[in-house]
């Protein structure tokens, strides 16, 4: 009979791999509703939807307010990973593929880990930055060999997102220190009720019944998935499953992102679009494994995520990752 710490670690797994895969479908599920909503309109009805539901939760299980010096960290984290980056990214994904787009945020993480380092003053070690650099390269010249030798305006859109989210992402792990992962996201969202609910209201299409069921589906996955119920899984794997081996399962994000595209969107998977992400991937890999360890603030559950993503939607998610 396998041990007790052995099956937790392996729940641990699964339930990382479940929140990667959630993640995972980001970019492919924001692709199916811009078709039938604007980008405006998507980010605050996901982010209103997500925010009602993370409302009754908290109500229901009777979770205090946070105290309020943390409401300026929430505050920040709202801001970047419930508006900016949701909004950024639809707009990106109107001209630009998801593929292409899985390739541009598997440096999420890298993004994540150096606003990390700028928070907390710590000095990775030089095969760090070596590798941080080397990731965002590639990704540059995946971007520029894509777009005909310039970056099109959907790459410095997704750059920009990457940035936000990394943010974002960073200032939600600081929070899990003190509450707990989905709590964190959930209080994020309801923080961001006062502007979601209104302009979800404002921006809502005159006439719903033109809307066609993939963009509508679309939505409800960014919305229930991608912005909230996918930190719930990646949170709770990597406090079972430790950070460092659950955080590994989020190398395999860009290709699951690569499969959903291909099987729901249509697109065409190219050996090239493989062989960039896989050289990516690698550079995450050192980064993360060579990266100094964090101080115990940053030591605490994930975050893409966070991408809360919705960072969902999609980071490193090992600060709690949309």
């Amino acid at each position: 009979m396998p041990s007790p710490s052995l099956s937790r670690e392996h729940l641990g797994l699964l339930l990382g791999f479940i929140g990667m895969a959630i993640f995972g479908g980001t970019l492919p599920a924001t692709r199916l509703a811009v078709s039938g909503f604007d980008p405006l309109a998507l980010t605050a009805q996901r982010t209103a939807i997500a925010g009602l539901c993370a409302l009754v939760l908290l109500l229901v299980l009777r979770r205090p307010l946070p105290p309020s010096r943390l409401w300026p960290q929430l505050a920040i984290a709202m801001l970047c990973v419930s508006i900016l980056f949701p909004f950024l990214m639809a707009l990106a994904v109107q001209t630009v593929d998801a593929s292409h787009g899985g390739v541009v945020f598997g440096i999420m993480p890298i993004a994540t880990a150096l606003v990390a380092v700028m928070i907390t003053h710590e000095r990775p070690r030089p095969l760090f930055w070596i590798a941080s650099f080397s990731g965002a390269g590639l990704v540059i010249a995946f971007a520029l060999r894509q777009g005909g030798g310039a970056l099109s305006a959907g790459d410095l859109l997704l750059f920009a997102a990457v940035a936000i989210s990394a943010i974002g992402y960073a200032f939600s792990g600081r929070l899990t220190a003190s509450m707990p992962g989905w709590e964190v996201i959930s209080w994020v969202l309801v923080m961001a009720l006062p502007i979601s609910l209104p302009a979800s209201l404002l921006a809502m299409p005159q006439d719903l019944s033109h809307i066609a069921l993939k963009p509508w589906l679309g939505l409800f996955y960014v919305a229930l998935f991608s912005q909230w119920i996918g930190f719930f899984a990646w949170n709770a794997g990597m406090a079972m499953g430790g950070i460092a081996r659950v955080s590994q399962v989020q190398l395999l994000q860009p290709f699951v992102t690569f499969m959903l595209a291909a099987l729901f969107n249509g697109e065409t998977i190219t050996p090239q679009i493989i062989l960039f992400a896989a050289a990516v991937v690698a550079t995450v890999a050192i980064s993360t494994r060579t990266r100094a360890r964090a101080p115990a603030l940053l030591q605490t559950d994930a975050g893409a995520a966070a991408s809360a993503m919705p960072a969902l939607d999609g980071g490193s998610r090992r600060l709690n990752s949309r």
